[in-house]
């Protein structure tokens, strides 16, 4: 057996001496030609620009690629297999973006022959954002014309719209033989390319206003404006406006723009109200995400971390939220919390590691029980367990999975019912780890 071994291994080792001998690199040969006509004027933004070249070699070809630069960057590519010799035709996009200005591209072409032997021609495209005659402006019962303003890029429908509130999309036309319809819809709070979801236009005034649009820029109008602090909050959709901006404790907070603020809820939380409109801001100075909800009339507050929701650290700064039952704001009737994480309500920050949430019986927090936890961060993740919160209150009690709530959710203790109309104030202090919380919660 161990003859025949040897054996095996001496064979596979003169194979493998075989298949390297034969192993060598593929000296490139040939000679690959094209014949390209120059095709490419009067080339627009979003057009899909067709080409045709004639190819030969006297060896087998590979592939013909022709790549759009724009500078530097390739920002397309087409890739053709060349068979035989031949005219061998093709399309390329130029792409439709925001704010790319008119510009010369750089169109290359590459034959490769099956040796790996190239021939490449580059030709100068100059490309122009097109001079629509018109754009239309697309609602669920009507089309209208938007002409241009004389602005450059900008087109207007000044109609007798039948509201206020005019959902939309807008579409070019096809100028020419190589152009496309190029649609603008709304995406993540802004207009882009590409996509037919409406955009939420908003006029101050009835009757008849204009609505606008730049194909450059993207700028459009009439939208709604809310203004924190004199800065626009940004738009996500018909019904809210968001602002990410760093707030210090005590700082005052403005809000301009809304002419029923006075019927506005504000969290006492997050807000003192001096006036309506003007307000003191109250958690410890940090980064937070302010939404307000013109349905609801309602501004919800977040804390942030750059730019997502801030979670709890390890040392007890950061942010608690609450997911549950049996609690909301601005009112249980508007916003039940639930089981929802999107829903999960921000407590506020108040300094010494320790977080806040005020709640009034009847309109944020149930009389009559309720059923909801701590958690680490706006979703399912850390939470805070029977075991890492623990409180003396004679108001509620923490649940341990066998006296009727789940481990760490919150009911009322037995025979309490909550006051409709008082509030109450749940403070969860992490000073001593975030391991051993404690809770309290105070009738004010």
């Amino acid at each position: 057996m161990k003859n025949l071994k040897y054996f095996i291994l001496s064979i596979l080792g003169l194979a493998v001496l075989s298949c390297s001998d034969d192993i060598s690199e593929i000296e490139p040969a040939g000679n690959p030609v094209m014949e390209i006509e120059n095709q490419f004027a009067d080339v627009h933004f979003g057009d899909v620009l067709p080409f045709t070249v004639s190819v030969s070699d006297e060896i087998p070809l590979s592939t013909l690629a022709a790549i759009l630069y724009f500078g530097e960057e390739e920002v397309e590519r087409t890739t053709i297999r060349t068979k035989e010799n031949g005219e061998y035709s093709g399309t390329i996009e130029i792409p439709f973006e925001k704010d790319i200005p008119d510009g010369t591209a750089t169109l290359e072409f590459v034959l490769l022959n099956t040796t790996l032997n190239s021939n490449t021609q580059s030709f100068d495209v100059p490309i122009t954002r097109a001079q629509y005659p018109y754009l239309i402006l697309v609602t669920g019962n009507a089309s209208y014309p938007m002409l241009p303003t004389g602005e450059a890029n900008e087109y207007a429908a000044t109609e007798a719209f039948p509201s206020t509130d005019l959902s939309a999309y807008i579409k070019t036309p096809v100028v020419d033989d190589k152009g496309t319809e190029i649609v603008f819809g709304w995406e993540a709070g802004a207009v882009t390319n590409g996509v037919s979801t409406n955009i939420p236009f908003v006029s101050p005034v009835g009757g008849t206003y204009s609505v606008t649009f730049n194909t450059k820029t993207y700028e459009a109008g009439p939208f709604f404006e809310i203004l924190l602090n004199g800065e626009n909050m940004n738009m996500v959709d018909k019904n809210n406006y968001q602002l990410d901006v760093e707030l210090t404790q005590g700082q005052e907070v403005s809000i301009e723009g809304l002419g029923n603020i006075a019927d506005w809820w504000i969290d006492s939380d997050y807000l003192t109200t001096q006036e309506a409109g003007l307000y003191t801001f109250v958690p410890i100075t940090g980064k937070y995400r302010i939404t307000a909800n013109l349905e609801l009339n309602y501004f919800r507050i977040e804390a942030l971390d750059g730019n997502s929701p801030a979670v709890l650290n390890a040392d007890g700064t950061g942010a608690i939220w609450v997911i549950g039952d049996n609690v909301g704001k601005p009112s249980l009737a508007d916003k039940t919390v639930g089981w929802n994480t999107d829903n999960a309500l921000c407590m506020a920050p108040i300094g010494d590691k320790k977080y806040q949430m005020t709640v009034v019986g009847g309109t944020n927090i149930s009389t009559d029980g309720i059923n909801f936890k701590f958690f680490h961060q706006k979703g399912w993740g850390g939470e805070f367990g029977g075991d890492a919160i623990s409180t003396s209150s004679d108001i509620v009690f923490i649940g341990d999975g066998t006296n009727g709530r789940d481990s760490g959710n919150l009911g009322l203790v037995d025979g309490v019912t909550l006051e409709d109309g008082a509030t109450y104030v749940f403070t969860v202090d992490l000073s001593a780890g975030n391991d051993q919380a404690v809770l309290t919660v105070t009738k004010e």
